[in-house]
């Protein structure tokens, strides 16, 4: 079965499947498209904390055990103002919209590889894996490791993650926690004097974080050198509902970042900021997610770095879902597009780089399958 790829990542775009929408439209045309292409589809849905419903797709084709996985999610950031983003537009070598780079352009090159096979050609299965939440946390990624029967029945060997990497095989990548941390005061107009700002009073605690951010910035132990940049980003976003210059702020909250890397300190790292919200008595929630760290000079990367004439697996900041697949399969990240347009007003990638992942794809499959 011939797909073009260009023609399929069009389509894809044309059908907004924002994060905070439910993805059941793209993943019915999904499944109806790789039903042609010769997989069994297993669907799993779910209705997600806001009572939306979200569909996540596992296709197999061909029989036997190992073989390879490749997969990606549907769902996108928001559209965003200033532009068409869910009208595709073919400009200068570019495919304009959103998701064009993360990720429904990876994701067609991946459909259009597995779709010139038949499952007479595989010595071993091929897994198409197509998630929703990607941008919640992982949380489709997360839910089909758990509840797949195609997954769990027979994992794949190997596990590509088919995220953006301009064709780059990437063996590790930073992981992250996320900590929110509250302050409650009392509203009252200023000229009462009978409010208690909670501004104020997490503004000791604001203090000690900008210290912090340059402890993490400048000793080496909370770094790690094989990543570029090697520091592990902790930022800071404050909100206190837009209160009125005359009103003491009822409430603020402070969400924190910091990305994790393998040899730097995290967990203490973490625990640095948790123990200081609560040394102020603060609300403090928070959550982790680990890093990606696989074999550099592995199978699988010897296999990524035949079908792409690249010299070595590489390293890089952002997260992907490899982390999700890593306990379960030798996972590696390898896809077309560049993640500086992921989440951007005008977001793009290259025709040429959506060609290329379609061959790149289709030599490791017949690496690893054939």
């Amino acid at each position: 079965m011939d797909i073009d790829v260009v023609e399929l990542t069009s389509e894809l775009i044309a059908i907004p499947s924002e994060t905070p929408t439910s993805n059941r439209a793209i993943s019915d045309f999904l499944r109806g498209v790789l039903e042609e292409g010769g997989f069994a589809v297993e669907e799993l849905a779910y209705i997600d904390q806001f009572d939306v419903e979200k569909v996540s797709l596992v296709a197999k084709k061909g029989a036997g055990t190992g073989g390879l996985g490749l997969f990606s999610h549907s769902d996108t950031v928001p559209g965003d103002a200033g532009w068409e983003p869910f009208t595709p537009v073919l400009e200068d070598g570019r495919l304009v919209g959103r998701g064009s780079a993360d990720m429904k352009g990876p994701l067609a090159a991946s459909i259009a590889a597995a779709c010139r096979f038949n499952a007479a050609d595989l010595e071993r299965p091929l897994v198409i894996g197509v998630t929703a939440d990607e941008e919640r946390a992982h949380v489709g990624a997360h839910d089909i490791v758990k509840r797949s029967q195609t997954l769990t029945s027979n994992w794949p060997q190997y596990c590509i993650v088919c995220e953006p990497s301009q064709l780059q095989p990437v063996y590790a990548h930073k992981g992250g926690a996320g900590i929110t941390v509250t302050a409650h005061g009392v509203a009252a107009h200023t000229s009462t004097d009978k409010g208690v700002s909670a501004n104020f009073k997490i503004a000791p605690f604001l203090a000690e974080m900008a210290e912090l951010a340059q402890t993490f910035r400048t000793e080496e132990r909370f770094q790690n050198p094989l990543f570029d940049p090697p520091t592990n980003g902790f930022n800071l976003v404050i909100s206190d509902g837009d209160t009125a210059t005359n009103v003491t702020a009822a409430r603020t909250v402070v969400r924190l970042g910091i990305r994790a890397m393998p040899d730097a300190c995290f967990d203490e790292a973490v625990q640095m900021v948790l123990e200081r919200a609560e040394a102020h008595g603060l609300d403090v929630v928070h959550r982790k997610g680990s890093p990606f760290f696989a074999d550099a000079h592995g199978p699988l990367a010897q296999a990524a770095c035949r079908a792409t004439g690249a010299p070595r697996a590489v390293t890089v900041p952002y997260g992907t879902e490899a982390s999700c697949y890593q306990t379960y399969m030798d996972a590696l990240v390898l896809g077309p597009g560049n993640i500086d347009q992921a989440h951007t007003v005008g977001e793009w990638i290259a025709v040429e780089q959506l060609h290329g992942a379609v061959e790149v794809y289709t030599r490791l499959i017949e690496d690893l399958c054939g």
